[in-house]
């Protein structure tokens, strides 16, 4: 029996949830992972027309995805949206559809952020060193990400971790230290 690999919660993680056991039952979840990720894509351009009627939105919906050849899980998991007035929220299901995904292929993901992007022997240090960390069958998939205001450092998520290494955050704990009033009785 199929299970979702994590627990999600709310409409998106429902949508998900339920596009993840059918597509993982048809042994079809490389493929629909491609075309939800090329539908949020091509959703970006196209207008929803959320005023329209639920049936009409199937149709548009079928017409233009039966053209771009998707899987039928994929266009009837579409379907269920346009009819569900949820096509709008594409973008976060697909999101919590990669989380699925990525937990069930034992991949975790670490967003890396700092003010440049980070030299490729840094990036397989640092690699190396959060693969230690989660251990062995589970692979790490890092993403980077640019903040000019860390002002420096980095700043590492992965899981429910947070690592903030950054020059911002250590300069706001040294002004607190500085202007906290000194104890001397416990000096």
């Amino acid at each position: 029996m199929c299970q979702v690999p994590l627990a999600l919660f709310g409409g998106s993680g429902n949508y998900a949830s339920a596009l993840f056991l059918v597509a993982a039952k048809g042994n079809l979840l490389d493929e629909v992972e491609s075309e939800i990720l090329d539908l949020v894509e091509a959703s970006k351009k196209i207008h929803k027309g959320l005023s329209v009627p639920g049936g009409t939105r199937v149709k548009v919906v079928q017409e233009i995805f039966s053209e771009a050849g998707f899987s039928d899980v994929t266009k009837n998991f579409l379907a269920i949206l346009a009819e569900n007035g949820r096509l709008r929220h594409i973008e976060s299901i697909a999101k919590s559809f990669v989380d699925l995904t990525m937990a069930h292929r034992g991949e975790v993901k670490a967003i890396v952020t700092t003010v440049i992007p980070l030299p490729p022997e840094e990036e397989k240090q640092l690699k190396e060193t959060l693969q230690e960390i989660i251990g062995h069958g589970k692979t790490v998939k890092l993403e980077q990400k640019i903040n000019q205001s860390i002002l420096g450092g980095l700043v590492v998520e992965f899981g429910q971790k947070l690592f903030d290494m950054s020059i911002r955050t250590r300069a706001k704990q040294m002004e607190k230290f500085l202007r906290d009033p000194v104890n001397f009785d416990n000096l």
